[in-house]
């Protein structure tokens, strides 16, 4: 009977709590505009339920093995134990993911960008944690003796560390990139060292996975990182035009007007940013040209909106130089040819051309 009254006991604290926290869940996603509260109740619900019955047929058990005497309730009590073990392990599992997926809402309700690789390396690497400790916790209280489980790891971690070096490698490589960030998923990145050029996708323990710009997916192993220059376009802060113009030496006394107006058109477009190096300058006599150039910095780093400003800054250049009654110069040639010779039509002795 006391067996029965402690497991209908549970039954009832368990339909209640049900409900309560239910009620609590519902009132928190109306009443507060922060996801970290309804992180917290979701994740008690179900581990509490886990507890409440793990406790109370843990104690009905122990009742009737009190009356029975059977040996086989001895075992109620580490049992026990590892049930409230098990129902820790999984409230803290469980919290740490909906933390991870409150704090991944944040982006969408117009917070700062986050990082959702790192976010979700570090929940990975948080649930791991838990799992093992929870086993190291649970053996203990089974009667198996933790240091010789540490140490039989130890000799186990060696000789697979010693077999399984590139899986190492790349872990540890991965954990580079998660610490300092040389890139972040959706990020343009390529490398002068490879053919490696493209969006980053995803980014797990052992690979990165890129995507080409011609849509090939790359398959890159994160240890390659730890010994690769990698440049990182999309943190860029400005795109710069640098153009080589040239007219022709007839215009050269045209030059200076030229040069003039160009950097005005410079100074006053809308899209340039002119708190950056801005230079215009008469640079070279060429074979067939007097060359100058512009050096300026657009103030989008959009790839798309860049070439529509750099085709306008291009534009009004080329009208800039026709106003001054100048034109662009292409490569030419000319033949000087002595006063002495004639060209005869036809034979030796013909008449003169």
């Amino acid at each position: 009977v006391q067996a029965f009254l402690i497991v209908f006991g549970a039954l009832l604290i368990d339909f209640f709590q049900r409900r309560l926290l239910k009620r609590i869940l519902r009132k928190l996603e109306v009443g507060t505009r922060t996801l970290w509260d309804d992180a917290v109740v979701g994740a008690v619900r179900a581990p509490l339920s886990l507890l409440i019955w793990v406790l109370g047929i843990g104690f009905a058990a122990e009742l009737a093995g009190r009356s029975t005497g059977a040996a086989i309730y001895g075992a109620v009590p580490p049992l026990r134990e590892l049930g409230v073990i098990v129902a820790l392990a999984w409230f803290v599992v469980r919290l740490v993911g909906n933390c991870e997926r409150a704090y991944l809402a944040t982006e969408r309700e117009g917070a700062p960008a986050v990082d959702r690789a790192t976010v979700q390396s570090v929940g990975r690497l948080v649930r791991i944690s838990v799992y093992i400790t929870a086993a190291l916790v649970a053996l203990q209280n089974l009667g198996f003796s933790i240091s010789g489980v540490l140490a039989f790891g130890g000799i186990g971690g060696l000789a697979i560390g010693l077999a399984a070096k590139d899986l190492l490698a790349n872990f540890f490589g991965t954990v580079m990139i998660f610490l300092d960030r040389p890139f972040t998923v959706g990020d343009w990145i390529r490398s002068p060292d490879k053919e490696i050029e493209g969006t980053v996708e995803h980014i797990s323990w052992r690979l990165t996975r890129i995507r080409t710009f011609d849509q090939r997916p790359l398959y890159v192993p994160n240890s390659v990182f730890s010994t690769l220059s990698v440049e990182n376009p999309s943190r860029m802060t400005h795109r710069r035009i640098y153009e080589t113009v040239g007219i022709r030496y007839g215009d050269a006394a045209k030059m200076e007007g030229i040069v003039a107006a160009v950097k005005g058109m410079l100074l006053a477009h809308p899209e340039i940013d002119t708190d950056q190096t801005l230079m215009v300058n008469f640079t070279s006599f060429a074979p067939s040209s007097l060359d100058f150039f512009i050096y300026t910095f657009t103030r989008t780093t959009n790839w798309v909106r860049f070439h529509e400003v750099k085709q306008d800054v291009l534009l009004k250049l080329t009208r800039i130089i026709a106003d001054h009654g100048a034109e662009i110069a292409f490569p030419t040639s000319t033949l000087h040819l002595p006063e002495a010779i004639r060209l005869h039509n036809g034979e030796p002795g013909g008449p003169e051309r």
